[in-house]
């Protein structure tokens, strides 16, 4: 078994992939990301940020754990309401806003961020799949795993 310390590790650098991942899709695939995709790379980086820091404290594997969980299980929230977006007949789906680097400039920072948590339209696309399962699928499923990580090392002995 890993040790705690390798285990945080392993997490820091999942969520680097993850971010790798999402960065080739939209620089080399050109596939747009929409707010909540935005929203979700937010928490994926936050999740590695919590890890990453557990690696160099070595110590309080229990709170970091605790935090990776929230960070991850709240990026998986919002996986999952883009799921529901997804799921909308066509003529349920919310209109399309701006571009997110448009609310940022014309909006307060904070009215900026309630905008990009509730997505719009656009989060309503499909833009790519793989084994049937499109990108917030595929996003939730890796916040799952990361909220387990950090689960076993809230509850792992030491």
């Amino acid at each position: 078994m890993p040790t705690a310390r390798q285990t945080n590790l392993l997490i820091f650098i999942a969520c680097n992939a993850l971010i790798l991942i999402a960065l080739y899709m939209q620089n080399i695939m050109e596939l747009k990301p929409c707010y909540l995709c935005i929203t979700q790379r937010g928490f994926v980086i936050l999740t590695g940020t919590f890890a990453l820091l557990a690696f160099l404290h070595n110590y309080g594997t229990k709170v970091y754990g605790g935090l990776i969980v929230l960070s991850a299980l709240a990026g998986g929230f919002f996986s999952g309401k883009q799921l529901w977006l997804q799921s909308l007949p066509d003529d349920q789906v919310p209109a399309c806003g701006p571009p997110a680097e448009y609310l940022f400039n014309a909006f307060s920072f904070g009215d900026a961020l309630g905008m990009l948590f509730r997505g719009d339209g656009n989060c309503a696309e499909v833009q790519w799949t793989f084994l049937s399962l499109s990108i917030p699928s595929w996003t939730l499923l890796c916040f799952l795993g990361l909220a387990a990580l950090g689960l076993w090392q809230i509850v792992r002995k030491h």
